[in-house]
């Protein structure tokens, strides 16, 4: 049973930094890919920060490449977007996905059938 359970959301002023995790649980293949998605409200689901455990490989945004870094701990299998300079269009839930041990191809930011799923995190930022 594959589980994602994320932490570390919550309020925050302009220029700041928070720091979001993703514990994973249930599957132990590196071969997919790990990261995040936000929604904000009157806005499409966005890909924002993936990581690929097995090769180290990272994708972003554009609207957060340069402020946001994914990180992979293999020991606790747990991903960490480090998220600095935040401005409110940063406002938004961020989900932990998953692809579990399904390889992704291309752009892992673009693929929109991510089988796993975290319960969502409120980041806002004023």
């Amino acid at each position: 049973h594959v589980q994602l359970v994320e932490s570390g959301g919550g309020s925050v002023q302009a220029g700041g930094s928070l720091r979001l995790s993703c514990a994973a649980s249930g599957y132990t293949d590196t071969s997919g890919v790990i990261g995040w998605f936000r929604m904000a409200p009157g806005t499409e689901r966005e890909g924002v920060a993936m990581i690929r455990p097995g090769t180290g490989d990272t994708y972003y945004s554009d609207s957060v490449k340069g402020r946001f870094t994914i990180s992979h701990d293999y020991a606790k299998d747990t991903a960490y977007p480090q998220m600095n300079t935040l401005n409110p269009k940063d406002t938004a839930i961020y989900y932990c996905v998953s692809s579990g041990g399904t390889v992704i191809a291309g752009n892992p930011l673009l693929y929109g059938d991510y089988r796993y799923w975290g319960q969502g995190t409120q980041v806002t930022v004023s």
